[in-house]
């Protein structure tokens, strides 16, 4: 049995204790918050044993085998760190950080400790997204040659929304534009050319961007994301002898069309339905954890400091900075 800690009382957080409940080897065991009246009514709402009113305790109950970081995007650092820095095993909720740099410290830092620290990346764990990969390396459509995929959501955001605020790492990017950006580097790694452009809104973060992808191999990825305007938030795989397309939302499928060069689309439906889709990276912590590792093959540390490390460039590009 796994014993899972809860930092934060979102509804990320609400979403990931619902999912945990499909897995019989996972028990919610502890929340924490800075708010001990929101701990308090998130442990009464999901029937969790422990509530508690700072990260801080949270980090040091040592019956909590690993913590789900899921925070905004600007406490994603110092969260991680204090469960880290408390010997406990962390998965945190994506983006990992606002810049590379704290990411990096956040891997260094589980590596010194000999503590298991993941990305809560979730595609990369879904078993679609998985079988598609492993068509893609079987040769299945031949050589992957162009990535489309779009993220947006319609709006209106009001200025002092998540999504808006600078101070809470707001803008399409992060919050949205990294499931592109990471369906990308799954499939063609990190690219050899990076163009970007974005409109950004009156806070100084990206409400509408297209970035696109070169490689020398001579594939391309197109990718959108944006927060004003509902999108397909559909991913099509282009390959020299074939196409792979991924419904909506293209980060969490239950199944794909594959169309082979002179055949027709046939749908391929890998799992049914259940849940919000979180259960599968949760499984894979668990997975590590009794394995003894201390990184997910799935998710590894270089997969998320590479993709920290796009989302810089692009920042950097686009005008998107962060205190």
């Amino acid at each position: 049995m796994t014993r899972w800690g809860i930092l934060a009382t979102g509804a990320i957080a609400a979403r990931f204790v619902e999912d945990l409940q499909l897995l019989p080897d996972a028990q919610v065991l502890a929340v924490g918050s800075r708010s001990p009246h929101s701990a308090k009514t998130f442990a009464e709402r999901y029937g969790v044993p422990r509530a508690y009113g700072s990260w801080e305790e949270l980090a040091a109950d040592g019956d909590v085998d690993v913590v789900y970081v899921a925070t905004p995007h600007s406490a994603h650092h110092a969260a991680t760190m204090t469960c880290l820095t408390a010997g406990r095993a962390v998965l945190c909720e994506k983006p990992f950080t606002l810049d590379l740099a704290t990411s990096t410290e956040l891997v260094e830092t589980a590596r010194a400790r000999d503590v298991f620290l993941m990305e809560a990346m979730w595609m990369r764990c879904n078993p679609t997204v998985r079988r598609v990969r492993e068509l893609i390396d079987d040769g299945a459509i031949g050589e992957v040659v162009a990535v489309h995929a779009d993220f947006g959501l319609s709006g209106p955001f009001a200025p002092q929304s998540r999504l808006r605020d600078r101070a809470l790492g707001g803008g399409a990017l992060l919050d949205l534009g990294v499931y592109p950006v990471s369906l990308a580097h799954l499939l063609l790694g990190r690219p050899d050319s990076i163009q970007s452009w974005a409109k950004l809104t009156p806070e100084g973060v990206d409400q509408n961007t297209g970035l696109l992808f070169g490689y020398d191999s001579g594939a391309v990825a197109a990718l959108t994301c944006g927060i004003v305007g509902a999108t397909p938030v559909r991913a099509t795989i282009n390959g020299s002898a074939g196409r792979i397309d991924l419904p909506d939302p293209f980060f969490c499928p239950s199944d794909f069309s594959i169309r082979r060069a002179g055949g027709q689309p046939q749908t391929v439906r890998v799992v049914e339905p259940a849940g919000n889709g979180y259960q599968y990276e949760a499984a894979e912590v668990q997975r590590c954890l009794d394995a003894g590792l201390r990184e997910s093959p799935l998710v590894p540390h270089a997969v998320t400091l590479e993709v920290m490390e796009l989302l810089d460039t692009v920042r950097g590009q686009i005008g998107v900075s962060y205190d």
